[in-house]
């Protein structure tokens, strides 16, 4: 049996790292001998991006899932790695439909192989990652797993019809985060519930954790676009405005906004340009109306609804350490 950490001595992330090190390097070991492609350009391009400085976050909650609900054996290694997979597969596929040039500051794959090959390498990803998640012979496990690929391929479909629409109510914001973001870390909360066998309702409850979770992460993640610091972010600050990405700090300016403002917010996300003068005015704006803190309140929002899931559990390092995690979520720098 592994044993855990003293629930005393875990209090910040950087303590849940640390007390966690060992077990993700299994996933980190398993993630390296799973890229076992013939192919060896296909390896190349995935190592580039597994290798890009990713923190695992996924593998992470799906190991302190299963811990929490009393797991003691090692096949998360395994299923951490194939999450990590399917995530990976997802961001060299983002790149290309975002014509996206930099990822954690690095030239993202599209760059240095072109498009042809990130989405195909994207796609073996995928494949590998289904091809390992068989081996556990888990009917439940295929379940939540394909059940999360079919909702993040929805979230991206939802999330391109309203590219470059203003309009976009936040009832349908919130549907593609839950779908593209929140859905994978869900699957993988519930995933290590699955491994140690637990009751359907504390599966349900990690499900949720893990869903409030990834709201929150995104909400958070797309406001960082437009409050962090370019070069510790790892791309241009006000890149999802360039995009045309509505995201909610900019839904909820846009609601709080003058006629005049508004009309050049519109037009900038639709025809695609934005100068420096009109991100300086739109970052000024956000700052006037509490556009930002209006997002990150909801994301705040989503995590005390995430940690309220965790009252079914009994305190443990385990849980202790998924509510730093939770934490995390919102007030990561990048």
């Amino acid at each position: 049996m592994t044993r855990g950490p003293v629930l005393s001595t875990v209090n910040t992330m950087a303590d849940v790292w640390d007390a966690y090190r060992h077990e993700l390097d299994g996933v980190e070991d398993r993630v390296n001998r799973n890229l076992d492609s013939s192919v060896a350009l296909v390896n190349t391009v995935a190592a580039q991006i597994l290798s890009g400085g990713g923190k695992r976050l996924r593998p992470l909650l799906l190991l302190l899932s299963a811990r929490l609900c009393g797991y003691a054996a090692q096949e998360h290694h395994q299923l951490g790695s194939v999450v990590e997979f399917i995530h990976t597969a997802t961001l060299l596929h983002d790149d290309v439909v975002d014509e996206a040039d930099l990822r954690r500051g690095k030239r993202t794959a599209r760059k240095v192989w072109g498009n042809q090959i990130s989405i195909l390498v994207g796609d073996y990803l995928y494949t590998q990652a289904m091809c390992r998640v068989i081996e556990f012979r888990s009917q439940e496990i295929n379940e939540v797993l394909s059940e999360a690929c079919k909702k993040m391929a929805e979230g991206e479909v939802l999330q391109l019809y309203y590219n470059g629409n203003p309009g976009l109510p936040e009832v349908d914001y919130i549907k593609i985060v839950e779908h593209k973001t929140a859905g994978l870390i869900a699957a993988a909360c519930r995933m290590g519930a699955i491994l140690a066998e637990a009751s359907e309702a504390q599966q349900e409850a990690l499900f949720r954790f893990g869903q409030y979770l990834g709201i929150a992460f995104q909400v958070a993640d797309d406001t960082l676009d437009y409050t962090a610091n370019g070069a510790s972010l790892g791309k241009t600050i006000g890149q999802d405005l360039r995009q045309g990405k509505a995201t909610l700090p900019l839904l909820h300016l846009l609601q709080q906004c003058s006629e005049q403002d508004r009309r050049m917010i519109k037009d900038r996300m639709e025809t695609r340009t934005l100068s420096a003068e009109d991100l300086e005015r739109i970052l000024f704006l956000m700052n006037e109306y509490g556009s930002t803190a209006y997002a990150m309140d909801r994301a705040g929002t989503y995590i005390a609804a995430a940690k309220r899931e965790l009252d079914l559990f009994e305190e443990s390092p385990a849980r202790r350490a998924l509510t730093v995690t939770a934490d995390y979520m919102i007030t990561r720098d990048r």
